[in-house]
């Protein structure tokens, strides 16, 4: 029951790991499918299918960008205010939970006005052409109304979860995600809106997961409550200064995604678009890979928060110990799955061969060293949960910005072509990653035993 009532200090550490970690997961899977689904859908279109996958791949950096401010003002507020519980300090946890969403909401509305004003210009910049840029515009300028909806939803539900409550967390995602569901074949086929319909479906659905979001927080069973508007500054400065990891990894991955876009369009030649369109498709399949780890991770971040902050040192060392262990047993089932039988996934986006055919020769570049992602993954989530700012934010930004960005312009111009755009992925995997989780363990992890 410690999971239950948010006191991880009590029971087996892999039990409460996985208790919050199991619905985290499933809640990712689900919140997973708000894009999946689109994709799906979208790359099934009777009628320009494949260039309206090449444009919503377009819109990735952006998309990406959105969600890099729910992560600079949850990941922080929700493992400050995890602390803060573990301290018995209440008052203390839900004035940072306050400022949290306060700027969440102003963060929201601002990137609305300012994305949508310069959305034609940065999309022709991320790689629109005549072709493709009208979908990658009829579906952003939809999709970037809902930035308030998705920011909250995004940004507070972690702290629910946080107080030992993932299973509303992850109803939080369910209604979301079966709005999106039901929605998506209405608005796309019935109603012929397309890849304009698809986008509508994420907004109605976001905005739902929001509202339900902020009715639990507000009401009488959750143990932190949320109280309308608050900015405490000097809460603020330590939410963003913890914070500024998940941000600089996700906007790290949208200046990436940027860079690969510009590439593959230069390096592609006459299949540019389809270079672009397996790229998308491989991010389709990253998010799926990426979910069984990262509910143990989110789970595993809960716990080591709680009993950093009592004092349990041994208990934070097992959390760690389990993390990473159960983690690489996930990640080689799902790089032996991309490696040996690639196309029955591909084919759940397109029908397109000769998409299909491409993407199986990048996706196993891509994912080659996926198994080394379980280091990089516990290590940086051991820095934040243990508030390690700084480590957090070099190694967040030394695998994309240090390694992919300048592998990613260099080797396609050393003989490797195209295919040096994956290949500079492979390579950050298994240095940026191994480093990542070196230092953890010099740092903190032999320290904590």
């Amino acid at each position: 029951m410690a999971a239950v009532s948010g006191d991880f200090s009590k029971g087996k550490v892999s039990v409460n790991i996985l208790r919050l970690g199991l619905p985290m997961m499933l809640a990712e899977l689900v919140h997973v499918l708000y894009n999946i689904v689109d994709r799906m859908y979208i790359g099934h279109m009777a009628e320009g299918g494949t260039l309206a996958l090449t444009g919503l791949g377009i819109c990735f950096p952006l998309i990406t960008l959105i969600g890099a401010f729910a992560n600079l003002f949850s990941t922080g507020g929700a493992t400050l205010a995890t602390i803060a519980r573990g301290a018995k300090e209440d008052r203390k946890a839900e004035r940072i939970m306050g400022t949290s969403f306060t700027m969440l909401l102003i963060t929201g509305i601002t990137l609305t006005v300012l994305l949508d004003l310069t959305a034609p210009v940065t999309l022709r910049w991320l790689g629109g052409n005549e072709e493709t840029l009208p979908a990658a515009l009829g579906y952003f300028r939809i999709y970037v109304l809902g930035s308030v909806p998705v920011l909250i939803s995004l940004g507070m539900n972690p702290f629910i979860s946080a107080q030992g409550f993932p299973k509303i967390g992850m109803i939080t995602v369910i209604i979301g995600a079966a709005l999106n569901i039901l929605l998506d074949p209405l608005l796309i086929f019935t109603l012929g809106m397309g890849i304009q319909g698809a986008a509508l479906a994420t907004v109605v659905s976001q905005t739902a997961s929001a509202l339900w979001v902020l009715g639990f927080l507000r009401s009488r069973k959750a143990s932190l409550r949320l109280n309308g508007l608050h900015l405490d500054r000097y809460e603020l400065k330590r939410i963003t200064g913890l914070g500024v990891t998940g941000f600089t990894f996700k906007v790290t991955n949208s200046i990436t995604q940027a860079i690969v876009n510009i590439m593959l369009r230069t390096w592609g030649g006459a299949l540019s678009t389809i270079y672009i369109g397996a790229m998308s498709l491989i991010n389709s399949l990253r998010e799926i890979m990426s979910l069984p780890n990262g509910g143990i991770v989110m789970g595993g971040q809960s716990v080591m928060s709680y009993n950093y902050g009592a004092k349990l040192y041994p208990r934070v060392s097992r959390s760690i110990r389990f993390m990473f262990l159960s983690g690489l047993a996930i990640n080689v089932v799902m790089w032996a799955l991309v490696m040996f039988i690639p196309e029955p996934l591909i084919r759940i986006f397109t029908s397109d061969e000769q998409l299909i055919a491409v993407t199986i020769v990048c996706a196993r570049i891509y994912f080659g060293a996926f198994p080394f992602m379980a280091l990089q993954q516990s290590g940086q989530s051991t820095f934040v949960a243990l508030n390690y700012p700084r480590y957090a934010l070099f190694f967040s930004m030394l695998r994309k910005i240090v390694l992919v960005a300048p592998l990613t312009l260099l080797l396609p111009g050393v003989g490797l072509g195209v295919h040096g755009v994956f290949w500079a992925e492979f390579i950050s995997q298994v240095t940026g990653a191994t480093a990542c989780f070196v230092t953890m363990y010099m740092v903190i992890w032999r320290k904590m035993k």
